[in-house]
């Protein structure tokens, strides 16, 4: 079980690249690979200054990583802007399991990615 944590601003300076997605100011981006079950899968934290933070998880078969991370930035800032809106303490995030859920998404794959939920110590 592998996971690279970087803040947006970290990734910003590593490569120009990816200074041309949608970070804003991201808290924490969590890159998950599991070569055991196949998993691929991407947490962004956008802001939990309110609270932890909240948002689903999308299972989808993404073209490319690049594909997946802007999704997923920009579905977690969204949450953001969600959360911020109910006037609830909580911040704003989402995950993305890159795959087929209809023919990749098992118990195993699933139990793996709450793993790498449960790491991350209630942030998501």
């Amino acid at each position: 079980m592998d996971a690279t944590f970087a803040t947006g601003k970290e990734l910003q300076k590593m490569d120009p690249v990816f200074g041309q997605l949608s970070f804003d100011d991201h808290e924490q981006i969590v890159f998950c690979n599991d070569k055991d079950t196949g998993l691929k899968a991407i947490i962004g934290i956008h802001n939990s200054v309110m609270g932890p933070a909240l948002g689903g998880t999308r299972m989808w078969n993404y073209n490319t990583e690049w594909e997946a991370l802007n999704d997923v930035l920009r579905l977690s800032r969204g949450m953001t802007y969600k959360s911020a809106i109910t006037g609830l303490n909580i911040g704003g995030g989402k995950a993305v399991i890159i795959g087929d859920a209809k023919t990749q998404k098992t118990p195993e794959l699933m139990r793996k990615f709450g793993e790498f939920v449960h790491s991350l110590g209630g942030r998501y």
